[in-house]
């Protein structure tokens, strides 16, 4: 029996300062990249990156490029763990106002075993975090 990992994808959309994370699954069967970019599919977007001049500009400013430099993996990468850390920030953040004790857990994001940038990573319930799997 295999297990597919998923693999968790940063998707950042500059003209909208739109952030959002999505699994391989969510890219190919849900409307995440309809509801970042307003375009029905991961395929169109190089189009919008081409033709849409206010969507390049804002992929110039935010990254500091010039427009022939712009490419897709700017806006849909695959996530690093600093951008899981981020996100964990952001959490923590919504949920502090609501936490007296301030030790309130953070549930799983994603699947317990996730692929990032550096590797395979697993749930840690007690840091609420993703730890790198060391393998041998």
């Amino acid at each position: 029996m295999s297990y597919e990992v998923e693999t968790i994808y940063y998707l950042a959309n500059p003209e909208t300062d739109q952030i959002a994370f999505a699994t391989g699954s969510q890219l190919r069967y849900e409307d995440i990249i309809k509801d970042v970019f307003g375009v029905a599919s991961i395929h169109d977007l190089p189009m919008m990156i081409q033709y849409n001049k206010n969507f390049q500009t804002s992929i110039c400013k935010y990254f500091g490029v010039m427009e022939n430099e712009i490419t897709l993996e700017m806006i849909v990468r695959v996530a690093s763990k600093i951008d899981l850390l981020q996100l964990k920030k952001q959490y923590e953040e919504e949920l502090q106002p609501m936490s007296s004790e301030g030790n309130r857990t953070i549930q799983c994001p994603f699947d317990t075993i996730i692929r990032l940038q550096e590797g395979i990573f697993q749930w840690d319930e007690e840091d609420s975090s993703y730890n790198l799997v060391k393998t041998s």
